[in-house]
């Protein structure tokens, strides 16, 4: 999967240039004939597609002729919005992660008291990685990069921030209210919680044959995604302690 594809342009500069997509509606030359002229839709679809490519095949497995083949658009304008696979893989990343902290900041953990605000959290974050396997391949893919192309996105790093800032809020309420007990730090708690979601997604079906469990039974998903968050409950709040 690593291996990379001779055939692929070389393009060295990973980053896509946002300015296009502002200025894209104004460049009617480079409209391809019968193609829909709607940036926004297009670079939409555009995502969309590579977003399933990139988390099957990975970034160096990807290949552009195949995304613009099942696209509405042609590789000449995939490489015109995103200049190279990388920039389209960047943009994939941010993508992705943009939508998971959106429906986050919808949650209203404010108007919950800490434990309730804590448990919903906790059961979103359960939900939405098994619900969005793609999501977690990438993640996956990423780290087996290093986290290489991430760290090239800017967006990326202040999206996640209100992650922390939201987790570290209902946290402090918590302490602040004797339900929690103090001295943990959200990242690490952030953590735990990612990790307890993503593995029933990364390492389902070694599990499901090791084990002969069916995971996609809506009584085993719902069981489970409870016990992680009563785990992560016990470890958080005091009551549930001793």
């Amino acid at each position: 999967m690593l291996a990379a594809h001779m055939n692929e342009p070389d393009r060295t500069d990973p980053a896509p240039r946002r300015a296009r997509k502002a200025k894209a509606a104004d460049t009617p030359a480079v409209q391809e004939p019968g193609r829909t002229n709607d940036p926004e839709a297009t670079m939409a679809n555009i995502l969309e597609v590579a977003t399933r490519e990139f988390a099957e095949k990975g970034l160096a497995g990807a290949r552009i002729d195949e995304i613009a083949a099942l696209t509405r658009t042609s590789k000449r304008m995939i490489y015109y919005y995103f200049e190279s696979k990388e920039g389209l893989y960047i943009a994939v990343l941010e993508e992705s992660y943009r939508r998971i902290r959106h429906i986050e900041s919808d949650l209203h953990l404010e108007d919950l008291d800490p434990e309730a605000a804590l448990r919903r959290l906790v059961a979103f974050t359960c939900d939405y990685q098994r619900e969005n396997p793609e999501f977690v391949r990438l993640v996956l893919n990423e780290n087996m990069h290093r986290g290489e192309f991430l760290a090239r996105s800017e967006s990326i790093q202040t999206l996640n921030i209100p992650a922390i800032n939201g987790l570290r809020s209902v946290y402090e309420r918590g302490v602040a209210a004797g339900v929690f007990r103090a001295g943990l730090d959200p990242v690490d708690l952030h953590m735990s919680i990612s990790a307890l979601s993503v593995f029933n997604v990364a390492n389902r079906h070694t599990f499901a044959l090791i084990f002969k469990h069916d995971f996609d039974d809506p009584a085993s998903i719902a069981h489970r995604r409870d016990n992680i968050v009563e785990m992560i409950a016990c470890f958080v709040c005091i009551a549930r302690q001793g």
